[in-house]
């Protein structure tokens, strides 16, 4: 049974703090983007799945070169809602007439032999209006566009989703620009009272192929798993490309992805996965996340190449040199079958620059860098290096080759001077002498592999040794050892928690610290857990004393205030190297408008909240917040930005701080209601001359008297029935889903006694 790690319970525990106090507006919520990606020059309709998205008016879209524009909303219906749409569709292909037209009320009337003259009176005056106002010369394109829409509004309705947190809908124009960097967005939604988390969206160098929008996946029931399985048209199995290109769709439960192509031989093809990566947890599954499985058949049907995981990374690549000319077809599924429309995926196919390893994995700040790089593709590489007056840390790098970019990969800054392991070092006899401090970049070359690293320590020194490779893309399990001359063990650690993990499901970096107990010899050992290598395992390994210090993540990433309130964020710190001092956190440079009372992390504290308050009655626009956390550590005064994050579960209980750009706040008032969409239709003088109050807003008096001669009928729905039903045709007939005579005809029997 997996352990549930501290960290775990920390996130946990802030988590359900916010929680108990969360305000009672939902927060928007994205759950897909389909597809997940354009290619630059481009622009793409893209569908997004969610919940809480009424009254959606906004794109945000981190970066330069990518808009986006609303186009629909497509809300979950419910049952009710749907019966309508079905009344709506059936009155328009029979094209009978609907109450409140010329000719109903003179129908209903001619029924009945006291209402003759009344009916006639009708008639007339409703001829003489539509004498009046001639009819629109696009009334017939109207109608089959609203039977299109009400017919696909239908066929794909869903009365149980499999997952409802994602079965509302909203469609989305994206225009990217042909220079437009590519890599990786972050889009968000916003309504008129708060901003949805975000996902990625990426901006392609290679023609596109999409496959059609799922319709929301059914709930399987046990027993009855097939009623939920995707009926998909043969024709739709499998698609035709030209490579090089980029492919996206979405997985159904028991479902696999085709695609055949002309390859020729020689090409050294590489075909890369973004699945996971688009959609880091999904709360609800297990493993916790789409695992991909990646296929290549030869043109006989015999399998070519296969992976289900890169290295230690959920999403397949696949590296193949193509043997003979002819047609190939890779399939993409899930591992275990499983599928609804949140399982998408991007497949970047061709003979594409690809970088496998990059060695060292880092370097001192300031100095020249010539990192050697390994890969597909790359005969005419030119690596992107970070600038002279790149800050430390984790910086992000690409190889190039005629005008295509390769997958990012990491690149570690640091202040302490730079060395590399040299071999043999493989026991304390033949050890590697170093002088602290240092950074050792090497690698566990061969399977069973150890570095050793021989220095000479005083009583009660205290020791950092701290390994970064998994952080950098490394596949490397590091585990670490620290003994003295007669090898006695005296510190060791294979996983370290990291707070900073991001999409790292594995805390594999290792990390220790320890007082020497006398002057003498002692000795860093450096291996591989699963006692793995080559040349892709490398590190960098500080040994020095310790570097106290903090980083910081502020959760959620984006909050929504009431007028002139508050709203609340989590502050999680992560303190290195045995820091134990107190932390200010507070908003740095706030807006008009906002601040924030600071609060103070003490020695024993990990995650505090964070008030922000404003005194505006609403924003125009989002605006970007900072938090900031400063502490005094020796005589230094330090500062840290907190990284935004959601907070993210993984297989119903491991929760994860994924990193945002930027941390966004809105202010609402709660009050406003936006304009409607498409205005009420005016009411027939047929109806709105009797005593019924017609509105939309108000319940009618159910005191109807009804036509003479006859006794008060019971009303054919309660006033609580009305309510809804007004409130359902209000809606329906904004969303342009209903004909002004069939909303009129369904508001005149919630008023008329039946």
């Amino acid at each position: 049974m997996r352990k549930v790690n501290s960290f775990t319970f920390l996130v946990l525990a802030g988590w359900l703090a916010l929680a108990a106090t969360a305000p009672a507006q939902p927060r928007p919520y994205v759950g897909f983007v389909y597809p997940a990606g354009g290619q630059r020059g481009t622009t793409v309709q893209i569908q997004l799945g969610g919940q809480g998205l009424d009254d959606v008016n906004a794109v945000l879209v981190t970066g330069a070169g990518v808009s986006a524009q609303v186009v629909e909303y497509k809300r979950q219906l419910g049952n009710q809602e749907i019966q309508l749409l079905r009344e709506q569709l059936k009155e328009l292909k029979q094209a009978k007439p609907a109450a409140g037209t010329a000719q109903a009320p003179m129908m209903d009337a001619m029924k009945s032999g006291t209402a003759m003259m009344a009916a006639e009176s009708t008639m007339m005056m409703a001829t003489t209006d539509a004498e009046k106002k001639p009819a629109p010369a696009n009334k017939n394109s109207s109608t089959q566009e609203l039977l299109a829409k009400l017919e696909q509004r239908t066929r794909e309705y869903v009365q149980t989703p499999a997952c409802d947190s994602i079965a509302s809908l909203v469609i989305l124009k994206v225009t990217i620009a042909a220079d437009a960097e590519p890599g990786e967005r972050e889009l968000r939604l916003a309504t008129p009272k708060g901003i949805s988390n975000p996902l990625p969206f990426h901006v392609g160098q290679l023609p596109e192929y999409s496959r059609k929008p799922m319709t929301t996946a059914t709930k399987q029931v046990l027993g009855k798993e097939e009623q939920a399985l995707r009926r998909r048209p043969a024709a739709e199995v499998e698609d035709r490309v030209t490579v090089p290109c980029t492919v996206n769709g979405q997985i159904a439960s028991s479902e696999a992805n085709r695609y055949r192509f002309t390859a020729r031989k020689g090409q050294r093809l590489v075909l890369t996965t973004l699945a996971r990566q688009l959609l880091p947890y999904i709360a609800d599954a297990v493993p916790g996340w789409f695992q991909p499985v990646l296929v290549l058949y030869d043109a006989s049907g015999k399998e070519a190449a296969y992976d289900d995981d890169y290295r230690f990374q959920p999403d397949p690549t696949i590296l193949f040199e193509v043997p003979q000319d002819g047609e190939y077809v890779f399939a993409i599924y899930d591992s275990i079958y499983r599928g609804r429309e949140d399982f998408v995926y991007r497949i970047s196919v061709g003979e594409l620059p690809f970088v496998t390893s990059l060695f060292p994995l880092g370097g001192q700040a300031g100095a020249a860098l010539t990192p050697k790089v390994n890969g597909w593709n790359l005969q005419e590489e030119a690596l992107t290096l970070p600038a002279q007056n790149a800050k430390p840390g984790i910086q992000s790098l690409v190889a190039s080759r005629k005008g295509f970019v390769s997958n990012r990969v990491p690149f570690a800054l640091d202040t302490l001077p730079d060395a590399f392991d040299q071999e043999p070092n493989n026991t304390p006899a033949h050890a590697q002498k170093i002088a602290l401090p240092v950074i050792l970049n090497g690698r566990v070359d061969q399977p069973g592999d150890w570095d050793v690293f021989q220095f000479a320590g005083k009583s009660n020194d205290v020791v950092v040794a701290e390994v970064q490779a998994r952080r950098l893309d490394s596949p490397l399990d590091s585990v670490l050892k620290l003994t003295d001359a007669a090898g006695k063990l005296l510190a060791f650690n294979d996983d370290c928690e990291d707070l900073g993990a991001g999409l790292n499901t594995h805390h594999a970096d290792s990390w220790f610290m320890g007082r020497l107990p006398a002057d003498g010899t002692y000795f860093v050992h450096l291996g591989d857990t699963a006692r793995k290598g080559g040349q892709a395992y490398g590190y960098r390994l500080r040994i020095s004393a310790p570097k106290p210090d903090f980083e910081l993540r502020v959760t959620p990433s984006s909050v929504a205030l009431r007028s002139k309130a508050t709203a609340t964020v989590t502050v999680y710190a992560a303190r290195k190297d045995g820091y134990s001092g107190p932390i200010k956190l507070a908003l740095q440079d706030p807006p008009a408008g906002f601040s924030a009372p600071p609060v103070t992390l003490l020695a024993t504290q990990s995650v505090a909240r964070l008030t922000i308050k404003s005194t505006l009655v609403a924003t125009e626009e989002p605006v970007n917040l900072f938090v900031v956390g400063s502490a005094k550590i020796g005589e230094n005064e330090i500062t840290h930005k907190a990284v935004p994050a959601e907070d993210r579960m993984q297989a119903f209980l491991w929760r994860h701080l994924v990193p945002a750009s930027d941390l966004k706040a809105l202010v609402y008032d709660p009050a406003y209601q936006p304009p409607p969409m498409r205005a009420l239709p005016a009411r027939p003088k047929a109806i709105a001359s009797t005593n019924v109050v017609a509105s939309t807003n108000v319940v009618a008096s159910t005191n109807v008297v009804a036509s003479a001669g006859s006794a008060t009928a019971k009303p054919k729905f309660t006033k609580q029935q009305i309510t809804g039903r007004l409130r359902q045709l209000k809606l329906l007939y904004e969303e342009g889903s209903l004909t002004d005579d069939f909303y009129n005809e369904r508001v005149a029997e919630c008023e008329t006694p039946q």
